[in-house]
């Protein structure tokens, strides 16, 4: 009983993290967004932000594609979606884990 009291624990505190992570990772997007970036800037900067993980192109969601182009008063989003896999595998094989962030775009 012990012994899975601590898995549970790691597993949680691991789990976490990420998500501090990647809800991280997408609050350093939508502002690289919402000041007049592209997409590819996002998603470098995503990237960059979001150290211990191997994020594609399909698991960062950027709207809109540019802020420049945007009507006013449009807000921003990037969207994160990030599989993670327990370690331990005694509560199942893993679940996906979201980061989102929101922000107005600049004129």
């Amino acid at each position: 009983m012990l012994l899975l009291m601590v898995f549970g624990i790691i597993e949680f505190g691991r789990a976490y993290f990420v998500q501090a992570t990647i809800s991280q990772a997408a609050r350093e997007g939508v502002r690289t967004l919402a000041v007049g970036g592209t997409v590819t800037e996002t998603r470098t900067a995503v990237r960059s932000a979001a150290t211990g993980t191997v994020l594609t192109d399909a698991q960062i969601t950027v709207a809109p594609s540019s802020c420049a182009t945007a009507a006013a008063g449009t807000s921003a989003a990037v969207t994160i979606t990030y599989p993670i896999s327990y370690l331990t595998g005694f509560f199942g094989n893993g679940t996906v884990l979201t980061g989102r962030g929101v922000m107005r775009c600049e004129p």
